[in-house]
């Protein structure tokens, strides 16, 4: 298994042989986002998925860190240049330079994380996820646990792919106030406006955590933050509470990836990203590719919500029993997820 790895500034590729034979020649490649591939979520998430491949099939892992948003081109071009056989790029703000590279290099095969185009190019096959649903799962939850009948998000950037949580999250807490008679807030998203709290990036957890405080003091005693490693501002808030406050990680299982903060999540909202990303790889290396739009849902799992945990005591087996209501209710069809940003089949 060879690694190659190609800084975003364009510095000298290296390259370490772990041994291995395979398919060496084949080069499975990716291009993080801003995050950073070490992020505790989304990046780490769909890198987690590249080295399932790459260990699995003996393949070469070429990745490029994308530092700010200006490296997105930049990196495209090295993973080009490395003369890749798939290119991951992860995320939806990789989307323009990703369409550029592909139309420029029908012969080479693109998948992108977080992407729903209204019409997918040949050679690029988008991966995206329903986390509306998940996330309604999440707020209904968040109001059940919740003693102050407030409970708080927050989004790094306003982009589908942030707010599709914070909808499924608002909707769901709404669901738990029709069934339960109750009148739990929510705090930071209003999803009839489509307004509301905003780091506006995904890297700085101060401002993660003063957007959280701002919700505690406002009353939330539950926080869902949808902001990248910005968001792990927010569970250092809830963190420091001494109990009073919980959290819902999003991407990943919080109590894996970020592990120092799982006394503080009640759950947390997957996206399958790494077994989207491995079944894209392994597509192209068994001439198996297609274009066609891979949508996780809580029903094919690509979507789904976390144990519990260190809370899996303290969450009622009414709650529990009707959180496994809502997630057949909702692949039924008996509950219906308004989100506009739903990623629909092509």
């Amino acid at each position: 298994m060879l690694t190659l790895a190609v800084a975003a500034c364009g510095s000298k590729p290296t390259e370490d042989n772990a041994g291995g034979s395979g398919n060496k020649d084949f080069k499975a490649c990716m291009v993080s986002d801003s995050g950073g591939f070490d992020d505790k979520s989304f990046n780490q998430t769909s890198y987690k998925g590249l080295q399932e491949a790459v260990k699995e099939k003996g393949l070469t892992e070429v990745k490029a860190e994308s530092k700010s948003d200006n490296d997105y081109p930049t990196n495209m071009t090295a993973m080009i240049n490395a003369k890749c056989n798939i290119i991951i790029s992860v995320g939806f703000k990789l989307e323009d330079a990703t369409d550029k590279a592909a139309q420029a290099n029908p012969s080479v095969k693109f998948a992108i994380v977080d992407s729903a185009p209204a019409k997918p190019i040949e050679n690029v096959k988008p991966l995206a996820f329903n986390t509306a649903q998940s996330s309604f799962q999440a707020g209904y939850l968040a109001a059940a646990m919740s003693k102050s009948g407030k409970v708080g998000t927050f989004g790094g950037l306003k982009i589908p792919t942030v707010t599709i949580f914070m909808d499924g999250f608002a909707e769901g807490v709404r669901y738990y106030n029709q069934q339960k008679s109750k009148n739990v807030q929510v705090l930071g998203w209003d999803d009839a406006k489509q307004a509301g709290l905003f780091t506006g990036d995904f890297e700085d957890k101060a401002k993660g955590q003063n957007n959280a405080q701002n919700l505690i003091t406002q009353g939330a005693d539950v926080i869902f933050p949808v902001a990248g490693p910005a968001g792990l501002g927010g569970l250092q808030a809830a963190k420091a509470s001494n109990g009073k406050v919980n959290a819902i990680w999003v991407d990943t299982d919080g109590c894996v990836s970020a592990a120092e903060y799982c006394s503080v999540l009640l759950s947390s909202v997957q996206k399958g990203m790494d077994v989207a990303v491995k079944d894209a790889i392994l597509s192209v290396v068994d001439n198996k590719f297609d274009n066609t739009q891979f949508i996780g849902t809580l029903e094919n799992g690509g979507t789904s919500l976390a144990p519990f945990h260190e809370f899996d005591s303290k969450i009622p087996a009414d709650v529990k029993s009707e959180l496994e209501q809502i997630k057949t209710d909702i692949v039924g069809g008996k509950i219906t997820v308004q989100s506009k940003v739903q990623p629909k089949a092509s």
